[in-house]
């Protein structure tokens, strides 16, 4: 195909695009109307039955959890995905050079790396009592680790990060959020039913289930995003020069 019918293609596609999100926008509420009745009763009743004092958390991990498993095995097949790909296609003779060479910036930048694998880990332990949770404390560590090449060196991010630690950490978490909805069907239950003492509201020792799926979804993402940028890395890596007779 030559590039003005690559380029026509993607024209009609664009403009396909475009005008299917005009009329899908034009569709929605004014800003600051709700015109759905659902959240509204979960804001009355998700504290009271569930003793997590985040309404989204409560809905992901809980009212909505079916929902959830399919949007975390929606990122693991990604990363699958992208990890099959490209290490198929790629040359294993290569390096990659690193992208800062300044002392100080590395020494800030690596600094960086304890508050910012901190702060996952705070949005992910509280993210069912205040905004946060297990997808976005997620993507915060992998931030974290992906700090370790930017201000450091590929090296070091492969050492903090080997791939076959991330690969079954990355598998055994999204199999565990399916493992105890089926758990639960097997004890006479309801997939996904939150069966555990809820404790008491307002701590990190309530919720029942919601602490477990949460710590499950976070390992999933931090696996996920983790791996995707380091086979776009590798992608990047510039081939060595066989020495020539």
């Amino acid at each position: 195909m030559s590039a003005r019918a690559r380029l026509a293609l993607f024209a009609a596609g664009a403009v396909g695009l475009a005008a299917l999100l005009a009329w899908g926008f034009s569709g929605l509420a004014d800003f600051g109307h709700y015109p759905g009745p659902y959240g509204d009763v979960l804001n009355r009743v998700a504290v009271r039955q569930r003793h997590v004092t985040s309404v989204v958390a409560a809905t992901v991990f809980d009212y909505r959890g079916f929902d959830t498993l399919g949007e975390e095995f929606i990122l693991f097949a990604s990363a699958a995905g992208v990890a099959l790909l490209l290490r198929e296609a790629r040359e294993r003779d290569a390096v990659l050079r690193d992208p800062v060479a300044d002392r100080t910036v590395r020494a800030v930048g690596l600094l960086l790396v304890g508050p910012a694998v901190l702060l996952g880990l705070y949005v992910v332990a509280f993210g069912y009592l205040s905004p946060g949770g297990g997808f976005q404390g997620g993507v915060l560590l992998a931030a974290g680790l992906v700090l370790v090449w930017a201000a450091g060196s590929y090296r070091a991010y492969s050492r903090v990060s080997p791939t076959t630690v991330v690969d079954l950490a990355e598998g055994l978490a999204a199999a565990a959020f399916p493992a105890l909805g089926l758990a639960l069907l097997a004890s006479g239950g309801a997939f996904l039913e939150n069966v555990l003492p809820l404790g008491t509201r307002g701590s990190l020792l309530s919720g029942g289930t919601i602490p477990l799926l949460n710590w499950t979804a976070a390992i999933t993402v931090t696996a996920a995003v983790t791996l995707i940028v380091a086979e776009f890395l590798e992608e990047l890596a510039v081939p060595l020069r066989r020495p020539t007779r």
